[in-house]
């Protein structure tokens, strides 16, 4: 049997669609949490592209286990819920993701019971809302697809506005993308890449204000092993080895 202890390092979880499954490209804000947790907390990519809410709650049990969740989920210091770009999705020309956004609002709830259910409390859940779609240019892309444009900003700021109650209800925390990019008539489109998914800057943004809501639950973690300097050279098992 082992003399020591197995370090365990905290887990950010990033559930959420494909803004979440790119944000640990070159630049993006996954990448840039994960910098700032580095030693402290190990920041998990669930970003799953093409996924809305309905799929999100069904597959969310697989990816969070409620067995022995005081030991398994206890570590959880928190995960961020973003879906809504693609529930928000127009009925008529993209039935394969759109999510009515009243179901939609239900799916968000049941993803915050299950998170309660396997441990995780609704204080450490911070749910984000799709940002703003920018129509002209998203609708360029879809052309390139052979289709119509198959999102308009007002719909997502429909979805927006529903996360942001749902978050209340929940008594979880809540990131209004669509709004804060928008505010005082700012150009919101140097925020988007192809007119849904984020830019660099939206990256930077998204990093930037989610950091505002994590840091508070993050401040307490130590860092992880010891700081080299604090290594004893001639006995290095002692400093190594310790319950740290």
């Amino acid at each position: 049997m082992s003399k020591f202890k197995t370090v365990i390092w905290p887990k950010v979880i990033l559930f959420g669609d494909s803004i979440t499954q790119f944000s640990f490209q070159a630049n993006g804000w996954g990448a840039d949490i994960a910098n700032k947790l580095a030693r402290k907390c190990d920041v998990v990519n669930r970003g799953l592209s093409g996924y809305n809410s309905r799929w999100a709650k069904i597959i969310l049990p697989r990816l969070i286990s409620s067995h022995s969740s005081a030991d398994n989920n206890n570590n959880i210091a928190a995960v961020t819920v973003f879906f809504g770009a693609n529930d928000c999705a127009l009925e008529d020309k993209n039935p394969q993701q759109h999510v009515p956004v009243q179901e939609y609002s239900e799916n968000l709830k049941e993803i915050s019971r299950l998170l309660t259910s396997s441990g995780v409390s609704a204080d450490r859940v911070i749910f984000i809302t799709p940002p703003p779609v920018h129509e002209a240019a998203w609708e360029k892309e879809c052309i390139l697809k052979g289709c119509p444009l198959n999102r308009h900003n007002s719909a997502a700021g429909q979805y927006a506005q529903a996360c942001v109650q749902a978050a209340g209800q929940c008594g979880a925390d809540v990131l209004d993308l669509w709004t804060l990019m928008q505010k005082d008539e700012q150009d919101y489109t140097v925020y988007l890449s192809d007119g849904l998914h984020l830019s660099a800057r939206g990256n930077q943004f998204v990093a930037q204000h989610l950091w505002g809501l994590l840091e508070s639950r993050v401040a307490d973690l130590p860092f992880i092993l010891p700081y080299w300097g604090d290594v004893d050279a001639k006995d290095p098992e002692s400093s190594l080895l310790c319950d740290q």
